[in-house]
Formats: structure tokens, sequence, C-alpha cells
């Protein structure tokens, strides 16, 4: 008796038992289309969340979160930058690094590598390749013993195993008496990793920075320095404010340009794929317009003695807004309970389907990342809902306004 007259009558429809059954299917089917729509969503999302998560981490634990060159050809001096970048809470660890080019040949087996030189000691406080690491240790990598740790993949490819030996030629030439040859070293495999992209395990491998630095020429020097942070996403705001903090000559970049265009496909996949799947919800929040408007018909009786009663157009539209918010509610509520229960569970309800089945959806021969990764994302909850209920909202007021523009002469000609 203290509800609001439009908030009681709407409950009443609602929950009264109609005498048109039919009404009540379609009411279900919006309901059920509704949570459906919005469980789909929110999982989805988590998985896509999940993949993107997986993806970030293994590339950013091979690459590096911030990286500072020289401007030149080299960098004599780089334990000049610790006192820079030593005063940045932000920064977790540093480590100087070799880059460069060549082709690695071993018996039949050739193929093109990205040779880096690392300091075995600093590398671990900059990536996870140690813990990436099949046989073998970034340690067993000594300067002057020209060792090698290769991808898993580019091994493969090569054919070689642990303890054997491996031809790198790269693109700097000798000059000796008979002309100028190409520059080959032979080194011992030490190692091999699998970092779990295969950009890196095909093409990857690793020596020790000073035989990178002989070998490429640069004695005394390295390419730059690799800079990890606690959090990533802060690099393109830490990277403007070291830029401007260090000494001219030196030359910023972070991992959101190296890698841009990847993480711009995903976040482009992400947004098709939610407005794909928000056509789902909008189809079932549409379908209130449906059940409203036959609600409507059913109840011109009810609708025109209550106008007599005094009742205004604005309440009768408030009625019908009120029943049809209470669907769209109570299917878009079961769908982020739905939603949540699945995205946090997938890890347990994936395996237990492939085990039904019989089969698994991502082979570990095929996929690097075999298993469904999930991250839900509050944030992406509170957007789905709060969609999911705005197209429900808008599928009232149609048949509302229908109600209340209900003449009652003409709704009562005939009863």
């Amino acid at each position: 008796m203290f509800k609001p007259l439009e908030i009681f009558i709407g409950l009443r429809y609602t929950r009264a038992k109609r005498r048109n059954h039919f009404i009540s299917f379609i009411s279900f089917i919006s309901i059920a289309g509704i949570t459906l729509g919005v469980t789909a969503l929110i999982t989805v999302l988590s998985v896509m969340n999940g993949f993107e998560k997986e993806l970030r981490e293994r590339i950013l634990g091979v690459a590096s979160h911030m990286q500072v060159s020289s401007a030149a050809n080299g960098m004599s001096d780089w334990q000049r930058l610790n006192p820079y970048l030593e005063k940045y809470p932000q920064i977790e660890g540093m480590a100087p690094f070799v880059r460069g080019e060549g082709m690695l040949t071993a018996g039949a087996g050739v193929s093109g590598a990205l040779i880096r030189g690392i300091s075995p000691e600093l590398e671990p406080s900059v990536s996870t390749l140690d813990k990436a690491m099949e046989v073998g240790a970034l340690t067993d990598l000594h300067a002057g013993d020209f060792n090698i740790i290769l991808g898993q993949e580019l091994a493969r490819r090569l054919g070689v195993r642990l303890g054997e030996k491996v031809t790198l030629v790269t693109p700097q030439a000798s000059v000796t008496p008979v002309g100028v040859m190409p520059r080959l070293k032979r080194f011992t495999v030490v190692g091999i990793f699998a970092a779990g992209m295969y950009e890196y395990d095909s093409a990857l491998a690793l020596i020790h920075m000073d035989d990178a630095a002989r070998l490429f020429l640069q004695p005394g020097q390295v390419t730059g320095v690799r800079v990890k942070l606690t959090d990533m996403f802060e690099a393109p705001y830490l990277t403007q404010l070291i830029v401007q903090d260090l000494p001219r000559g030196y030359v910023v970049t972070d991992w959101t340009r190296q890698h841009v265009n990847f993480f711009r496909a995903v976040k482009t996949e992400k947004i098709v794929m939610f407005v794909i799947l928000a056509l789902i919800v909008a189809v079932a929040a549409f379908n209130i317009v449906s059940t409203l408007v036959m609600v409507v018909t059913d109840k011109k009786a009810d609708i025109a003695i209550l106008r007599t009663l005094g009742a205004s157009p604005g309440r009768i539209m408030r009625i019908f807004i009120v029943q049809g918010v209470v669907i769209g509610a109570f299917g878009t509520l079961l769908g982020v309970i739905g939603g949540i229960t699945l995205a946090a569970n997938v890890d347990v309800i994936v395996p237990a389907i492939e085990q039904m089945m019989g089969m698994k959806f991502l082979s570990p021969d095929v996929y690097y990342i075999s298993e469904l990764p999930s991250e839900m994302r509050w944030s992406d909850v509170f957007r789905i809902s709060a969609l999911a209920f705005v197209l429900c909202l808008l599928a009232t007021l149609y048949p509302a306004w229908r109600a209340s523009r209900t003449q009652p002469a003409e709704a009562l000609r005939y009863e």
C-alpha cells in the first residue's frame, strides 16, 4: 500500500497469472535471451582478456618493457645511465644487451637468427628467459667460451641438441689476403628455451654480450639497456619523463610502440566481438517489445478503467515501463551471475568438457597457448550489465507509449 501506483500495478502485471499463456512464453524467452546474451558477453570478453594477458606476458617475457639506446651505433658507457634510471621507483630491473643478426648453420640445417648478447647475471631481472629454459641455464654462457642458447623451434630446424656445434655467419666481413670473407664462428649449444611464442622460439639465439660485442665488431660496447617496470602500463608515461631527464643522444622506446600493431589488432578484435555479442542482447531485449505490445492489447480494459479513475497517460506509461524493466533487470541479473560463474571457472569447465568429448580444443601440437585463460574484469561486467539494462529500458518505451495513448471509450466499447 505504500508503493507508488505505477510500481504496484507494474509488479502485479509481472507476477500475475495471465489468461494468455503465449505472452508468458514470450516473456520467458525474452528473459532467457537476455540471460544467455549477457552470460556469453561476459565469458567471451573474459577469455579474450585472458588471451591478451597471456600473449602480453609471453611477449614481454622475452622483449622488454622499455629500452634505452644511443642515437649512435653503440653505447660504451651504459653504466652512466644507472643514476638516471635508479631514481625511478617504477623501474624493477635493468640489463645491457647487444643485438645483431646472422645465419646459423649445422650440417644441412640453415636458418636466419636474431642474435642477442646478454649478461647472464642481469638478464633475469628484465625477462623470464631463465624460467623458460628447457635444458641448460643462462649461467652456462661464459665470456670467451662462445656458447649459445637456442629457441626450441630454431634448434629443431637446425637439428641440434645440447652439446653440439653450430656455426654463426654474421653480415660483418673480414678483409683477408685472399679477399673479403664473411665472419664465421663456431658455438657450442649449452641450452634450449621455449618462450611459448613462435616468433622468439624460431628465431632468437642468446650468447654472452662480450662474445657478441667481439663478433659484431663492437668491442666494449652494447646496443642499449633493457628496462623492466613494476607496472608495464606506466611505460608510455615513464618514457616521456626519462627522455626529458636523460642527456641528449639517447633514445627511449617502450613496448607499446614496439608491438603497437599486434596489440591494436587484439583490441580491434575485442571491440568487434563485443559488438557482435551485444547484438544478441539487443535482439533479446527487443523481444520485450512484442511481449509488452501483447500485454497492452490484453490489458486494454484495465487501462481504460484506470484512465476513467483519473490515471494520467504518464502513469499508464510508467506502469508498463516498470513491467519491462523488471523483465530486463531479472534477465540481466541472471546473465551476470551466469557470466561471472563461467568466467571464474573456465579452467575447470573446459577440461571437463574436453574429457567428456574426448578431444582437445586447443591442441598443444598446434597452439602455444593450449589452455583457455580467463581474466574477468569488473569494468567489463558493469559495462555489459549497463548496456543490457539500457537496451531493455529502450525496448519498453514504444509499448508503454502505445498504452498511454489508449482511449477509454474505444477500449470499453466491446466489453
